[in-house]
């Protein structure tokens, strides 16, 4: 257990990409119900909208940015705009992603690796360069990094995805070690196998039904916001609960 679950976030500003669905979706709902504005962050108006709906319905508050995250300068100017309008934020959720192509990696088409790498790796570090500075304006900035347990594994037909998700480790690794002597804390996570949309593609002939929802995943990542947490640098592991150092063999 990384905290009780007992904090709110009241007045808190709080970032989440790939929030119209899944994981992303779910988390935007918990940072709202414990008090946070979310910036809600996607591509599918709709699926916004919808999140809009529930926050509201639940007495919460979001602020709406339909994005295309291959769009790089928008990702800077809504930092900027960030700052323009709130002046700081206090957490960053870094969770759209795509799977690209479950394939030999030798016959991965250029396009869909350059398109997966732009959404996965370029985007990431886009929100990155844009953000620190605010989330250094917080009195307890955070900073979630969404990962895979393939990015530890050199399996099979999975090689641009699972690159993608070791070189956002390193990303969050390397911003971690950079901010020590400041607020900020930056971790990565590995939310498991879980009911998406995602895995469905992934995984076409699993049953849905064994894995845990969205819901229930994101009720153990938001425990990362914890303006208490003393942890930087690391991996949640969300199935097992456990933070990981990266020189853990386990």
């Amino acid at each position: 257990m990384i905290s009780d679950g007992s904090f709110r976030l009241d007045g808190k500003l709080a970032l989440v990409t790939g929030a119209s669905r899944g994981i992303g979706y779910s988390l935007s709902k918990e940072l709202a119900a414990r008090g946070a504005h979310v910036i809600a962050v996607a591509r599918t108006v709709g699926g916004l909208e919808e999140l809009d709906d529930e926050i509201k319905a639940a007495g919460g508050t979001a602020t709406l940015v339909p994005l295309d995250l291959t769009d790089m300068p928008a990702i800077d100017r809504l930092g900027g705009s960030i700052h323009e309008r709130w002046g700081k934020l206090d957490i960053m959720v870094a969770n759209a992603g795509i799977l690209g192509t479950i394939s030999p990696i030798g016959h991965v088409e250029a396009k869909v690796f350059d398109r997966l790498m732009a959404i996965n790796v370029t985007s990431v570090w886009r929100l990155i360069r844009t953000t620190d500075p605010l989330l250094k304006l917080s009195d307890a900035g955070r900073a979630i990094l969404l990962s895979s347990s393939v990015a530890h594994a050199a399996r099979a037909y999975w090689g641009p995805y699972a690159a993608s998700k070791a070189a956002v480790e390193v990303m969050a690794r390397t911003w971690a070690e950079e901010s020590q002597q400041t607020r900020l804390r930056i971790n990565s996570v590995d939310p498991g196998a879980t009911r998406t949309a995602m895995r469905a593609q992934a995984m076409p002939g699993e049953d849905p039904e064994t894995l845990p929802t969205p819901a229930e995943v994101a009720a153990k990542i938001i425990l990362l916001c914890d303006p208490a947490l003393d942890v930087t640098g690391k991996l949640y592991d969300a199935r097992a609960d456990k933070l990981l150092s990266y020189n853990d063999p386990s």
